[in-house]
């Protein structure tokens, strides 16, 4: 009996935390009880396992360099900075004006306010990577207006709390700094291969809105007129936007011989600014020949974008990495704030007090699952995961499927912290066995996560929009009319539609990794590589020709060991004073003079 049980260890650990988690205890004590509470059984296995446990009560003392590596980890330094910006930035006000602005800009088509809401949810996920405070700005503030204008509630809740979880793929993702750090993977990298999955789960999600304004349009109307505040003035804007793009690609030809490659990020850089500070001057000098849906979209559109490219493209073209990044980040969010005139002290103080309370978190969650992994590893966890991922049939995509599977549904339960820090790094071992880009595993698994924040009973942004959407009937503030209050089982209807769009980009982002592997640049076939070393011209020794070549290397001025004088004949040694003839060819070396 005794040696069963040593022999199923592992998924007995397992099993037992799986229970813990359910039970609801926190996920970073559930990790280091059992990982304690199994290690001193599994020192008394050990002698009964015939090998297969190899816990001994020194491994305790490795604990104290376990816990300085994640404390140095300054991979992980990029969590509380991306946090910190992300509640600046919510907390500015950023998040009312985009909504407001591109819902104007959108109003005056079908499903307009879906698809602002669509956009923003982009926008707030590219530069907070925060679910909770984009989920909570969109529905304070577009739900009342959605639900004023006639749109259908399962639909405006949906699109609300799907666009919110765009910032668990989107970067920079907290959710893809965790699943780098425990892939052991560089974030840039996991950025890279995000970007394009995240850009096409957003068109995925405007082309369902899209269906339904063609389809079934009462569900999703047109704001009236007399709601369009800002008035027409599309054409003023795309003529804005072309003189931006002019002056770009005027700049670009002009300094690409100095720049390089680099030339069309300056071309960039200076086409936005002359439009931005032309926009300003026309509204506060009184020029006007822009419209006021131009002016406004164009100061309010371009800081927020100009944060994303000082926080995605710095890291993106090399020039800082993940931390580096949001460090410049939450300074570039600090000062858009103040240059609105929000950033108060009461403003600091939330975004600090939330920024030290993730990585507390973060990092109680890495302590208990150093001690969780030092036990499983020690009564070979890893091999029995591997053995049973590795013998599934299918090769790749089997695992795949049956690993998207189990996430899939512990999202349901679990949050996606506890999934990354418990599940993911048991994957690594047999991903790499079948030849799986860790960063493609990574990508499909965020995108997975994704889902955990939608799924009843436990998503999170479905709690989020729940506690700010109105539960009882309530008067609107600009009709006058009575509105009923939103029930929970709308909000969990309307998200199934996006949950559905969202597995369908698990299937996507598996049957074509191409658009995840782009991270790692062109690729080379090593068959057309030509290595041409090139060749040396033979020297001749000082003062004549011949085969006494130096191959290019300057002579050291070695001795002359009796070869010919230079003209033709030999010249004879002459003898050491006092002592014994010199041998021929002998070098003179100075020998010192003996005197009897």
């Amino acid at each position: 009996m005794i040696e069963v049980l040593a022999h199923n260890m592992a998924p007995i650990i397992f099993a037992s935390l799986v229970i813990f988690l359910l039970i609801g205890y926190p996920v970073a004590f559930s990790l280091a009880a059992n990982g304690l509470i199994f290690f001193v059984i599994g020192v008394w296995l050990a002698p009964y396992s015939n090998g297969e446990i190899t816990l001994d009560w020194p491994l305790l003392g490795t604990m104290p360099q376990r816990l300085w590596g994640i404390l140095s980890n300054e991979t992980l330094l990029a969590i509380p900075f991306f946090t910190f910006m992300g509640i600046i930035l919510e907390r500015s006000g950023m998040a009312e004006d985009l909504l407001d602005t591109i819902g104007q800009l959108f109003g005056p088509i079908r499903g307009g306010l879906a698809f602002a809401v669509i956009l923003v949810g982009a926008l707030l996920a590219a530069t907070t990577g925060v679910v909770a405070a984009s989920v909570i700005a969109m529905g304070l503030i577009s739900l009342p207006i959605m639900l004023r204008y006639g749109y259908d509630r399962q639909t405006a809740t949906g699109v609300i709390a799907a666009s919110g979880t765009l910032a668990q793929i989107i970067p920079p993702s907290l959710v893809l700094i965790i699943l780098a750090d425990q892939l052991g993977r560089s974030v840039g990298d996991m950025y890279r291969g995000a970007m394009i999955p995240g850009l096409i789960l957003t068109g995925m999600y405007m082309g369902y809105i899209c269906m339904i304004a063609i389809f079934q349009p009462h569900r999703v109307p047109a704001l009236p007129p007399e709601a369009r505040t800002l008035g027409g003035g599309v054409t003023s804007l795309l003529l804005a936007l072309a003189v931006g793009v002019g002056i770009g690609y005027a700049t670009h030809i002009w300094a690409y011989e100095d720049w390089g490659n680099n030339a069309d990020v300056l071309g960039a850089t200076i086409g936005v600014l002359v439009v931005y500070f032309y926009a300003l001057a026309d509204r506060y000098l009184g020029i006007n020949l822009l419209s006021r849906l131009a002016q406004q979209v164009i100061m309010v559109l371009i800081p927020p974008l100009a944060l994303i490219f000082l926080v995605l493209g710095t890291i993106f073209i090399g020039l800082a990495t993940p931390t580096e990044g949001g460090a410049m980040g939450a300074l570039g969010a600090m000062i858009l704030a103040w240059a609105k005139g929000r950033f108060k002290f009461p403003v600091l103080q939330s975004a600090l007090l939330a920024a030290t309370r993730l990585s507390a978190f973060v990092m109680f969650v890495l302590i208990g699952a150093r001690m969780f992994s030092l036990t499983f590893y020690g009564v070979n966890g890893h091999v029995w995961v591997e053995e049973l991922l590795t013998g599934v049939p299918g090769g790749q995509l089997g695992f795949l499927l049956v690993i998207n599977v189990i996430i899939f549904i512990l999202g349901f339960f679990l949050d996606f912290f506890e999934i990354a820090f418990v599940l993911i790094p048991l994957l690594i071992a047999p991903a790499q066995t079948l030849g799986i880009d860790l960063i493609w595993l990574g990508v499909i698994i965020g995108v997975n996560l994704q889902t955990s924040f939608l799924t009843p009973p436990f998503g999170f942004a479905l709690f989020y929009l729940r506690s700010v959407a109105a539960k009882v009937p309530y008067l609107d503030k600009v009709t006058g009319k009575k509105m009923d209050g939103i029930k929970t089982g709308e909000i969990y209807k309307g998200a199934i539609p996006f949950i559905i769009i969202q597995v369908s980009m698990i299937f996507i982002v598996v049957f074509f990794p191409q658009i995840v592997m782009h991270y790692k640049g062109p690729v080379v076939d090593p068959s057309t590589i030509e290595i041409t070393v090139p060749g040396f011209a033979p020297l001749a020794p000082p003062g004549g020709t011949g085969v006494g070549s130096t191959l290019g290397a300057p002579t050291l001025g070695v001795p002359n060991f009796g070869a010919p004088a230079e003209g033709g004949g030999a010249v004879a040694p002459a003898p050491a004073p006092g002592g014994l003839p010199a041998l021929p060819g002998a070098p003179q070396l100075g020998a010192p003079v003996i005197n009897p």
